[in-house]
């Protein structure tokens, strides 16, 4: 490898991580050859939990599927004492399905004449406790806060009675007499005489118990709705993000983001309204919204425009005036009709460590840095060979697919999706030339294409790499096939610790790892 400047030949020293060999691990409703798709059963959103040991998906139909992971520590025992189980134990990350859940049903807005779908927009995990696991869920309206736990299973052990006749001769002396005391204010001693003058015989009290309700040694999921959050959108919800604290969190619409306390389900506190005085005046729209996750007074949130805004939250109550903005400048003479289209961003996430903002649209995914905003540190072409297309994308309405992105625990890769259910994988450390595609099923590598070109340097920044990679023939696929955009993988989710992706390719869940 050739070195630039002295930054590039450290670089070149330490050499960039080797690219990844992605293998299929598992899948979860996978259709048959012919099989058609139910439009609720359509996968909306996948989220892991902080440990990786969870993965919840949101459908179209309003459910919520929850999976644990089996191959790590589970009630107590470590990976050693499973293995010595009758189970075999896979060497690769596997989950199981645990339960699900009805989160949203679908509604009726009579006094807007609008009906308000079921399907899940989004999924964030809250912190466990006591056993017990925590996750909201969105769609376009409401936001509910869900407690899934373990509970024994109980049950009413049987009388030892015929039941018929009890309630015959209880409901006999209920009706025919009053109550009798004795005289010493008693009542009389059934057990010895259990005759009555009426004709009808009560059975002896030793004969009979009280039904009893017994806790069996079974358990069972039960998930149960803790809060709704609701009435606080005008517009679609598009974005919910718990914040480091632990005690808030925000929810994002076209116009405004909202701050809320996990405990308050009455009142929530706008901290963003982009909703100008006159709605002919609108030029964008928020997208998406991310808390950062280490410093509980940052978030950011991008546009419809192409832009991304870093707000502090320390700075005022109401934060229109944002403390960072992020864009591309537009090159000159590249403005078209579908600039502004394919601009839009339609998700971001922060690194784990907070200091990159990775963000997705139509065409590209981007890296910034925090520190710099006079443009992205990387650029990467996810299908660059639909260019030539987008005027049948628009009048199919593919241009305005929301495609989500993701990043690896320890920020040396990125993942997004696209169309024909392929997925894409590229490295951004310094360096990297890694850049795979993968596609949605049980062999993966398939369409595998590794592009070992050397990232251009920018004029604009001495430390900002504009990365042009995966370059395919426009319209086909690595095998020359059509590409398919009625098939189009736009959720996805990477293990916060581990090299391993879950995938959402219409109703069914794919799992790699690598």
């Amino acid at each position: 490898m050739n070195g630039g400047d002295g930054g590039e030949a450290a670089a070149a020293t330490a050499g960039p991580p080797a690219p990844l060999e992605w293998k299929f691990s598992q899948v979860f409703g996978e259709r048959t050859a012919g099989e058609e798709v139910q439009e609720v059963d359509i996968i909306s959103a996948i989220e892991f939990d902080k440990t990786g040991n969870h993965l919840a998906t949101g459908d179209r139909g309003g459910r919520v599927v929850l999976f644990e992971r089996t191959d790590t520590k589970e009630h107590g025992r470590n990976r050693k004492d499973l293995e010595k189980m009758d189970f075999p134990i896979s060497r690769h990350p596997e989950f199981r399905y645990k339960t699900e859940f009805q989160s949203h049903e679908p509604e009726f807005d009579y006094l807007k004449s609008l009906e308000i779908e079921e399907k899940i927009n989004k999924i964030r995990w809250c912190q466990t406790a006591n056993g017990a696991v925590f996750l909201l869920s969105t769609n376009d309206k409401t936001i509910k806060f869900w407690k899934v736990q373990e509970k024994k299973v109980k049950k009413v052990s049987e009388f030892n009675v015929d039941p018929f006749k009890v309630s015959n001769a209880a409901s006999s002396s209920v009706s025919s007499s009053p109550k009798q005391y004795l005289s010493n204010g008693s009542y009389p001693d059934r057990s010895q005489n259990s005759s009555r003058n009426d004709g009808l015989s009560l059975p002896p009290v030793n004969s009979l118990r009280l039904p009893m309700v017994i806790t069996s040694g079974e358990t069972s999921l039960v998930a149960r709705c803790r809060r709704v959050y609701a009435h606080a959108h005008d517009y679609h919800i598009n974005s919910i993000s718990n914040n480091s604290d632990c005690e808030t969190f925000i929810s994002a619409d076209d116009l405004r983001i909202n701050l809320w306390n996990l405990e308050i389900s009455s009142q929530s506190f706008n901290i963003v309204d982009v909703k100008p005085a006159n709605m002919e005046d609108l030029t964008e729209v928020i997208t998406s919204a991310e808390f950062h996750p280490t410093h509980c007074n940052m978030l950011a949130y991008s546009s419809s425009k192409g832009s991304i805004r870093l707000i502090d939250l320390r700075q005022s109550a109401l934060c229109d005036s944002h403390s960072k903005l992020f864009e591309e400048q537009e090159a000159p003479g590249s403005r078209s009709f579908f600039t502004e289209i394919i601009a839009s961003i339609s998700d971001i996430k922060f690194a784990k460590d907070g200091r990159h903002i990775l963000s997705r649209d139509y065409m590209t995914l981007k890296l910034w840095d925090v520190n710099m905003d006079s443009g992205p540190v990387a650029t990467f072409q996810v299908h660059e060979y639909l260019r030539p297309k987008l005027c049948d994308l628009y009048e199919n309405d593919s241009i305005f697919d929301k495609f989500e992105c993701c990043l690896s625990g320890d920020g040396l890769r990125l993942a997004t999706g696209s169309y024909s259910n392929l997925f894409r994988v590229f490295g951004c450390s310094a360096g990297s030339t890694e850049a795979t595609t993968l596609e949605a099923s049980k062999n993966p590598l398939r369409r595998q294409i590794q592009t070992p070109t050397r990232p251009a340097r920018s004029l604009s920044s001495s430390i900002t790499r504009v990365v042009r990679r995966g370059s395919e023939s426009p319209g086909v696929d690595s095998n020359g096939n059509s590409f398919d955009f009625t098939t189009k993988l736009l959720h996805l989710a990477w293990h916060p610790s581990e090299n391993s992706i879950a995938c959402a390719a219409a109703n069914s869940l794919y799992m790699y790892y690598a």
